[in-house]
């Protein structure tokens, strides 16, 4: 069984050169649901249950989620539906029901609460915990997180679960360890350790562009990174030399933030058929003004920037940008930049299958954007 966090105490690391200071260790949690979206599916029809699900799809679209009967076939979220087909022919797609998880997200939630209120949510699905102090007073992590399952399942009847750590990184790493519904613990004196047997693409925050970079550097393990003087690093990876320097160490200072702020807010659409002129651009982005914009408003969040994403019909993807010196304070404004957004796109060098709107760079109580002051296209 693994060891348990029923102490603290000072860092694991003692006094190495390079390593950031480390504070009181901290108890963290980090809940992941079983492939939420198709559990709730599976809880909802019971027909569902024991077969491969995929939820999102359709012709054009892409898996959301897929159950683990899906997943034995290879079916991932993020891939093609036809895809997803071809790998198992006996897939069942349904839609998403984006406002069922929302609810259940919420009563998982109110879960989260009766234990800390240090809770950093992720996505509907995963949260970290910070649970050093906790309400009901339970001294070990490991407990806690345990009743924190046994309590998602007796209310929601799903299956979750849990990394209990003395950082985020690897509380977050802990929980897909022994999934699906079980735990895993990374105590102190194991957290280098399990960081130096860890391949590099399996990091969190790592995607394919960074791992091919690292094993160009001949790096594919946390040993190979931790391997690196602090110069190295800055050599290598310049600003972001401390971050890997330490998380290659096991140390991970950043705290579980409640009030972790929304970057962005945006929509994007998948279409029955690709589309190659601005005209019908225009008519297919008007929705997604429309209900990112309605959000901007319910939550009073309004940005500088202005992002329209474009994805071809050979799924290469590409961004563009408007920036500005004020916020973008009326929907008509907001059309304006994604007009010039489009113009500068269309028409395209082969056809759309997929576009978006995204609006970022918040900032409150900034005056009406001018837009004569509008910054060049990124």
């Amino acid at each position: 069984m693994p060891m348990d966090l029923d102490f603290y105490g000072d860092g694991p690391l003692g006094d190495n050169p390079g390593v950031s200071p480390a504070p009181v260790i901290r108890k963290i949690v980090h809940i992941d649901m079983d492939v939420f979206y198709a559990s709730v599916e599976q809880r909802d029809d019971p027909n569902l249950r024991g077969k491969p699900v995929a939820v999102g799809g359709g012709q054009r679209g892409v898996v959301a989620a897929a159950s683990y009967e899906a997943r034995k076939f290879g079916v991932r979220s993020a891939m093609p539906s036809v895809t997803a087909a071809r790998r198992c022919p006996e897939l069942i797609f349904v839609k998403p029901r984006f406002d069922v998880y929302k609810a259940v997200s919420a009563h998982i939630r109110e879960i989260f609460a009766e234990h800390t209120d240090l809770i950093e949510p992720l996505s509907f699905d995963e949260a970290y915990l910070d649970v050093t102090e906790n309400k009901q007073n339970i001294a070990l992590a490991t407990d806690v997180a345990n009743l924190i399952r046994a309590q998602i399942k007796e209310v929601t009847g799903l299956n979750s679960s849990a990394g209990i750590s003395y950082n985020k990184f690897l509380a977050k790493m802990a929980s897909g360890f022994r999934k699906p519904n079980n735990f895993y613990v990374i105590p102190p004196g194991r957290g280098a350790a399990f960081v130096a047997e860890l391949p590099i693409e399996k990091f969190h925050g790592v995607g394919p562009a960074t791992a091919a970079r690292m094993h160009k550097l001949g790096i594919t393990t946390g040993a190979d990174l931790a391997a690196l003087s602090i110069e190295d690093m800055r050599t290598r990876f310049g600003r972001s030399a401390q971050y890997w320097f330490d998380l290659s160490r096991g140390v991970d200072n950043r705290q579980v933030n409640p009030d972790r702020e929304r970057k962005s807010i945006g929509a994007e659409d998948t279409f029955p058929e690709d589309i190659k002129t601005i005209d019908d651009a225009r008519r297919l982005t008007a929705p997604l003004a429309d209900k990112v914009w309605r959000v901007c408003e319910s939550r009073a969040l309004f940005g500088r920037t202005a992002t329209l994403k474009v994805k071809f019909s050979n799924f290469e993807q590409i961004t563009r940008a408007r920036s500005f010196p004020g916020v973008i304070r009326s929907r008509q404004a907001l059309g304006a930049a994604l007009e010039e957004l489009l113009a500068a796109t269309f028409p395209p060098k082969m056809p759309v299958r997929l576009l978006g709107v995204t609006v970022s760079n918040f900032d409150r109580g900034e005056d009406v954007v001018d837009s004569q002051l509008a910054l060049p296209i990124n």
